[in-house]
């Protein structure tokens, strides 16, 4: 059987660890050519290597997506690599969270600049590589469909205490989604975003004492109370936080053939949890 996703290009930022990663081997194990992203060369290097061993190809991009030069540089490593885009994931994100009255710009701004503009910046640039090729195949009579799946959150469809600005992040890409998912329909490309629940990764594990992340030149505290982690997935109708694996699944269905004709939507991938 033919792969899915033969010959395709796929873009997926924040795919050194966790989601991200597991999104770009799901897509690669389906023929798709990658374009590994994090903010640390280690583990770009890593993902890419297992996909390699695993018979496919793809290259590293590293570099922090809320940079301004960063998305014409990710555009441009697709393009110069594998002389085309096909799919665009905008995964990359982490939290930082905090009650609204002891909230600083700088958190609301880092949560803004991760999750909403460096999605825009990454998309803005792609467009005219699309448009170019979307021209030339019509040209040669052929038409092909390209995809985009933004991450969002459950967080940003129903809101959560302590995370004011990762909210209206999350809540900022299904909006962005609905309006290119309008703007880019005559250039054959559907517009998607997945709106996850509680996914079990680094960033969400058992917190320990002074557990933290290194993101974007600061020291993040990561994980969840192990109290509050039992208390959120009893209430997850399947009874248990996803997998990444899982997660991946969920971008996978709306990467391949048989959701030409979706677009503009969200899914939900959150083991049945409707509201938080």
């Amino acid at each position: 059987m033919t792969p899915r996703l033969e010959g395709k290009v796929a873009l997926v930022t924040g795919s050194g660890r966790g989601i991200g990663r597991a999104i770009a081997l799901k897509l690669a194990s389906e023929g798709a050519r990658i374009v590994v992203n994090d903010l640390d060369e280690a583990p770009a290097a890593e993902a890419v290597q297992a996909i390699r061993d695993a018979g496919g190809e793809a290259v590293a991009c590293v570099g922090n997506v809320s940079a301004t030069d960063f998305a014409e540089r990710f555009v441009g490593t697709a393009v110069d690599h594998f002389q085309g885009l096909d799919i665009v994931v905008n995964n990359a994100g982490y939290t930082w969270d905090n009650v609204i009255q002891k909230m600083s710009d700088e958190q609301w701004y880092a949560m803004l600049d991760c999750h909403l503009t460096a999605p825009f910046r990454i998309l803005r640039a792609a467009q005219p590589v699309i448009r170019a090729l979307g021209k030339a195949e019509l040209a040669d009579g052929r038409r092909v469909v390209r995809k985009v799946v933004n991450i969002s959150s459950v967080a940003g469809l129903f809101g959560n205490a302590g995370q004011a600005n990762y909210a209206a992040a999350k809540a900022g890409i299904v909006g962005l989604t609905q309006t290119l998912a309008k703007e880019w329909g005559r250039l054959n490309v559907t517009v998607n975003a997945v709106a996850y629940g509680f996914i079990k990764t680094r960033l969400t594990v058992s917190a320990k004492d002074g557990d933290t992340a290194h993101i974007d030149g600061r020291d993040i505290k990561v994980g969840v109370n192990p109290e509050l982690m039992a208390a959120m997935e009893r209430s997850i109708p399947l009874g248990r936080g996803g997998t990444p694996e899982e997660a991946a699944g969920a971008v996978y269905l709306l990467c391949i053939p048989e959701s030409d004709y979706v677009s503009g939507q969200t899914l939900m991938c959150s083991g049945g949890l409707t509201g938080i």
